[in-house]
């Protein structure tokens, strides 16, 4: 499907790292460079990002969800709990600080705070919203939705994950995280539209996944 492209921001990675601490490995640059391709081509993106927990995929979908934000669009983050969300949140919020204009939308979150989230995401004030199942509801509406970035996405069901790229326009970018290793067969059968990015090297130093 046709769309708009969208321009890269070639210093975001070298910005991330300074901000994180550590470099990003090979496996990593290769994935942000074939998201970057997908999402400056005039394609839509459909890509299915694969690595085991601890490989470093969020920084991966993080790089790529600001280059969306640099082009005025917004970005929704979807994570199957309220824990994951919030972790995703926080590392981006560490990463491009206080004034990004970032929010996190749950089942808990509060009325009163829900309904400003609701009123400046439709108004494109919130670039980014991280949440769980309460970005499918009806009333979440976006005013220009770039990247839809959804996290353990074997956790949601097919109708899900659609009523939440319903949400987006022609010009939107899916891009699908999963640590569980699917067999190459059962790739082409079920995600056979798909574009597949691999990570399989880890960062060194990390700490061991508990």
């Amino acid at each position: 499907k046709k769309k708009i492209p969208k321009k890269i921001n070639f210093d975001l990675s070298s910005f991330v790292e300074k901000n994180i601490g550590f470099k990003l490995t090979l496996d990593q640059n290769r994935a942000i460079n074939e998201i970057n391709n997908d999402i400056s081509s005039n394609k839509r993106m459909f890509r299915l990002l694969q690595g085991d927990v601890g490989s470093g995929k969020t920084i991966v979908s993080i790089i790529s969800a600001q280059n969306v934000i640099f082009n005025n669009y917004q970005v929704a983050f979807m994570a199957p709990t309220e824990i994951l969300a919030k972790q995703h949140f926080n590392l981006f919020k560490k990463i491009f600080g206080e004034t990004s204009k970032a929010n996190l939308l749950t089942g808990k979150t509060e009325y009163k705070k829900r309904k400003d989230i609701l009123k400046r995401l439709e108004n494109n004030e919130i670039k980014i919203v991280f949440g769980t199942h309460a970005l499918f509801q009806n009333k979440v509406k976006f005013k220009k939705l770039g990247l839809i970035i959804i996290d353990e996405q074997h956790k949601f069901g097919v109708n899900q994950r659609k009523k939440l790229s319903d949400k987006a326009g022609k010009d939107c970018d899916v891009l699908l995280m999963t640590a569980t290793p699917i067999p190459r067969t059962l790739t082409m059968t079920i995600y056979g539209d798909m574009d597949l990015s691999i990570i399989q090297e880890k960062p060194k130093n990390r700490k061991p996944v508990r």
